[in-house]
């Protein structure tokens, strides 16, 4: 055998050698393959709730009070609206109400005016019974004389005029009582109205003042400011954004597994997170959501290996209390790699150890 024929077969040989090197370690350098048994991986980046702050009332921005990256607290005013209309507005609905009050007390005057004079004309109904019983009374003895011819048959018609007088008397007292009855109802309904238009008033004041209230925008937790979407002087219609704020306590990782991982995968299940930024770091979570619907693939799959390429989105949820702790640190957008075991029976190796206190 000559020395070339010799060379090219070692070279064959070693090139051989090689390739049954790299099929046998594909699986560690293959991008994609997971190397962890019973603990299946994928890459995301992390995200947040994000919340943005918007006027309720179409109106003039009058001032922002924070600034991009600053962090903001429960109850903290972050920007306000011109309110100049809004006093002008609260300043007659409370007019109003002065005004719809004294009508409110007028009213309730009238009704114990006309009240009192119901008990007057009561009165003088009671008195004119007592007249006309007397009327009768004289009546009924001048009617026994007149027939002895004791009296004048003059008497006994005054008598029985004054009968019939007081009789008349008596209605008219009545239709006084009745009359003072339809004035006492009419007074109250004055009262009614008049209270009505003051409750009407002080619900006026009330929405007004919420108006006002609202022209404050404030902050609902503890956020950071990611941008200022409008500056003052603008005219911003309702729901205009002002702010936009972003939760850094609610803090996750959106991945995506295969079918026959995310199936394996229940909510709260444990996930280990390690950033490309500190790769050093092994950060807790739980997986919080998992997809119900695929992504990635064609509507209908026809076969089986089809039906394992469908992808699965998955959001794991960073430890709260961490992120509190560490909030200053907390950022958004950061690339890395989720771990999740699909395996119950096995423990996590050494390096998803978690070693991040909490």
């Amino acid at each position: 055998m000559s020395v070339n024929k010799r060379y090219l077969i070692a070279g064959a040989l070693l090139l051989l050698g090689v390739v049954v090197v790299l099929l046998a370690g594909g699986r560690n350098w293959w991008p994609g393959q997971d190397t962890l048994q019973g603990i299946a991986s994928g890459n995301g980046r992390t995200e947040a709730t994000e919340i943005d702050v918007a006027t309720k009332m179409p109106g003039r921005l009058a001032e922002v009070l924070v600034e991009e990256g600053e962090f903001v607290k429960p109850g903290q005013i972050l920007a306000r609206m011109d309110t100049a209309t809004l006093d002008a507005d609260l300043d007659q609905a409370r007019a109003r109400l002065r005004q719809s009050q004294n009508a409110l007390e007028t009213a309730r005057a009238v009704v114990a005016l006309r009240e009192s004079e119901l008990q007057a004309a009561q009165a003088f109904v009671v008195q004119r019974e007592a007249e006309l019983n007397a009327a009768r009374k004289r009546f009924d003895r001048s009617q026994s004389l007149v027939g002895q011819n004791a009296i004048s048959r003059q008497q006994f018609d005054d008598d029985y005029a004054a009968v019939e007088s007081q009789k008349a008397a008596l209605a008219s007292a009545k239709a006084q009582v009745l009359s003072a009855h339809a004035a006492i109802r009419a007074a109250k309904s004055q009262v009614i109205e008049a209270q009505s238009a003051s409750e009407a008033a002080g619900a006026m004041i009330q929405k007004i003042q919420a108006d006002k209230d609202d022209a404050q925008l404030t902050a609902d937790r503890m956020a950071r400011v990611q941008y200022r979407v409008a500056e003052a002087g603008e005219v911003l219609g309702a729901g205009g954004k002002v702010v936009s704020l972003i939760d850094l306590t609610k803090v996750y990782m959106t991945f995506f597994l295969p079918t026959n991982q995310a199936g394996k995968v229940a909510m709260g299940d444990e996930v280990r997170v390690v950033f490309d930024a500190a790769p050093g770091y092994v950060i807790p979570a739980r997986i919080s959501f998992v997809a119900s619907v695929a992504q990635f693939t064609p509507k209908t799959v026809e076969t089986q290996n089809e039906r394992e390429k469908l992808m699965f989105r998955v959001r794991a949820q960073i430890d709260p209390d961490l992120l509190l702790k560490h909030i200053e640190q907390v950022k958004t957008g950061l690339p890395g790699v989720a771990y999740v075991k699909i395996d119950d029976d096995i423990g996590w190796p050494t390096h998803l150890e978690v070693n991040v206190a909490p």
